[in-house]
């Protein structure tokens, strides 16, 4: 998986980090690994512009997700219908993941949980959005934070072993 982060903004996020949970993510969904994955951390200013481009929202939002190539048959970017036998070996472009670190901090803190869950969160949020997951019905709703729970807990289990 290639997983570029770039933090344009003026507070740390452990990038490296970042991109170990997005690539966790990714594989864990059984996403091509020669798929790639941008992800841009913004500040306030420029989040808030996003999502009133893009969303018609007034003010910064956490985390948004813009999907770049087409779906497959199989309804996922990167995953290959089940009567392929041989996986595409052309990289995927899944998107880009914008996210507003200032808005994790306010929003971990009324969570009580840390920053760093807080990012891991919206990361794996962002990717489930690019591969076409959303949460506008109460059945998706339940399917895509029933899928991010789970990630996460898989997530924090492997990290807990190494």
């Amino acid at each position: 998986m290639s997983v570029e982060i770039t933090n344009e903004s003026a507070i740390p996020v452990g990038e490296a980090r970042l991109s170990r949970i997005a690539s966790f993510v990714l594989d864990a969904m059984g996403i091509n690994p020669l798929a790639e994955l941008s992800v841009l951390i913004v500040d306030v200013p420029h989040m808030a512009a996003l999502n009133e481009r893009w969303m018609g929202e007034t003010g910064p939002t956490d985390v948004l997700a813009f999907p770049m190539d087409e779906l497959h048959e199989s309804g996922r970017p990167g995953v290959a219908p089940a009567d392929v036998d041989e996986p595409d070996d052309e990289p995927v472009i899944l998107g880009d993941i914008v996210l507003c670190p200032a808005v994790a901090i306010s929003q971990a803190a009324a969570a009580g949980h840390s920053f760093e869950d807080e990012l891991h969160m919206l990361t794996t949020h962002g990717i489930l959005h690019l591969l076409g997951y959303d949460h506008m019905e109460p059945g998706e709703e339940r399917e895509m934070f029933g899928l991010q729970t789970k990630l996460l807990n898989k997530w924090r289990a492997a990290a807990s072993e190494s």
